[in-house]
């Protein structure tokens, strides 16, 4: 018995499939084997929130899965958000408000907000810090992502209103 074991899922819109030991987690599976280095790696106890990715829709601590069990899945990480070299209104939104520094916890801010945003294209100021409290920044004060997250809104109602 090799040990290993073979798992394929989506990521971004494109088929994969790894070959990985059962106990790799998600996000060394992601940045190691399939070289999407955007998803960082930071506690590795689901604290910091720095490896969040998109699994089937929800929000998810890429650190806390084991590959193996994303079997089948549909995921985004933060390089799927954008349109080729086109940056997601959301990213767009960062930028326009300077809305990071060191730029290491931005793409599970990026995620999560775009969770957010997908479920809640309404959300306020209050429900925005609520649902990013769980994304550390040790740059910023949060002042300037929530502005960011608050100003793309727009862009994800009108995908709303589309799709009604």
């Amino acid at each position: 018995m090799s040990g290993r074991a073979t798992v394929q899922f989506t990521v971004n819109g494109k088929h994969y499939a790894a070959d990985v030991e059962p106990r790799t987690t998600l996000v060394d599976c992601l940045r190691h084997d399939l070289k999407l280095t955007g998803t960082h790696v930071g506690c590795e106890h689901g604290v910091c929130g720095a490896c969040t990715v998109i699994l089937d829709g929800a929000a998810v601590r890429a650190c806390l899965m084991f590959a193996v069990q994303a079997e089948g899945a549909d995921i985004v990480t933060v390089e799927g958000l954008a349109d080729g070299d086109r940056l997601s209104p959301l990213q767009a939104s960062f930028r326009k408000h300077h809305a990071l520094q060191c730029g290491f916890c931005t793409p599970g801010i990026l995620t999560t907000a775009h969770t957010l945003l997908s479920e809640e294209p309404d959300a306020d100021a209050d429900r925005i810090r609520e649902v990013l409290s769980g994304n550390i920044c040790r740059c910023t004060g949060y002042v300037q992502i929530v502005e960011a997250v608050l100003d793309a809104r727009a862009a994800y109602k009108q995908k709303w209103a589309a799709a009604l």
